[in-house]
């Protein structure tokens, strides 16, 4: 059964996971055996039944342009997680998921809002932005190589300028990414390099997801909040300065790793 989806997931679609859905996550997850501690987030058979395939992807470069906005990857991003052999709903417990990496966003709060003087009311050490993907409903792989992602991107700065709820993209308007390997718009990607390991796991390295075809929705949630005065909503500052929504120009390159292997052998 493995051997079957390892064919499938170097490349070949897969029609069974169409319909990939995140559970809610699940706690006291179980300690995976010696060498397979990277699927710590993949539920053992006494957290979740029928999960047979472990798997982590991680992102560890590139860039998120949205509006005119640039957003390096410097933090690497992990999804983590499992299925069932022949596909299925991707379930992970409390050591999976998306994990929530911050990301430095370029041009910083005024780059964001156009408002040149918050640097003198906040000082320029105060004025750093940074973007944190969060999932924003259920990834569909087609393979390894073709993965739509939906996130909403929640801004967040030090001083709490902006509130606690500040985003582009929403659970009902996500940014949603279509990866792949090959060409999107004028981007192309690059194929990983497979490996079979001695130890039962398919490793691939060195890839890189492209999508240069994605919407940007809008920024909502956004406040002003400075000196303890009221909250000020400023959705439309933020979409005016950062080009939002956008339905193009929008890009997105990501250098990314994966491995997978058995459930059995993560959890004997």
């Amino acid at each position: 059964m493995m051997s079957r989806y390892i064919a499938r997931i170097a490349g070949i679609p897969l029609a069974a996971l169409a319909a990939l859905a995140l559970a809610v996550p699940m706690a006291q997850a179980q300690t995976p055996a010696s060498g397979y501690s990277q699927f710590a987030g993949c539920p053992s058979p006494a957290e979740k039944a029928g999960v047979e395939v472990c798997e982590t992807t991680t992102i560890y470069g590139g860039n998120l342009h949205i509006g005119n906005k640039e957003t390096p990857i410097t933090k690497p991003i992990t999804l983590s997680g499992g299925f069932g052999g022949e596909g299925g709903p991707f379930y992970y417990n409390s050591k999976g998921g998306l994990t929530k990496a911050k990301q430095k966003v370029n041009g910083g709060l005024i780059g964001l809002t156009g408002l040149t003087w918050l640097a003198e009311v906040l000082g320029s050490d105060a004025l750093t932005l940074y973007a944190t993907a969060e999932l924003a409903g259920q990834p569909i792989i087609t393979s390894a190589e073709d993965v739509t992602l939906p996130l909403k991107m929640h801004l967040e700065n030090s001083t709490g300028v902006l509130g606690s709820s500040c985003y582009i993209g929403s659970s009902s308007s996500p940014v949603m990414l279509h990866l792949v390997t090959g060409t999107s718009g004028s981007l192309t990607g690059v194929a990983p390099e497979y490996e079979f390991l001695e130890t039962g796991i398919l490793k691939a390295t060195g890839g890189t997801f492209v999508d240069g075809t994605f919407k940007a929705p809008a920024a909502s949630g956004c406040v002003l909040k400075l000196l303890g005065f009221i909250p000020v909503n400023i959705d439309g500052v933020i979409n005016l300065a950062s080009g939002l929504p956008a339905s193009s120009g929008n890009y997105t390159s990501q250098k990314f790793n994966l491995e997978v292997t058995s459930s059995e052998l993560v959890y004997p």
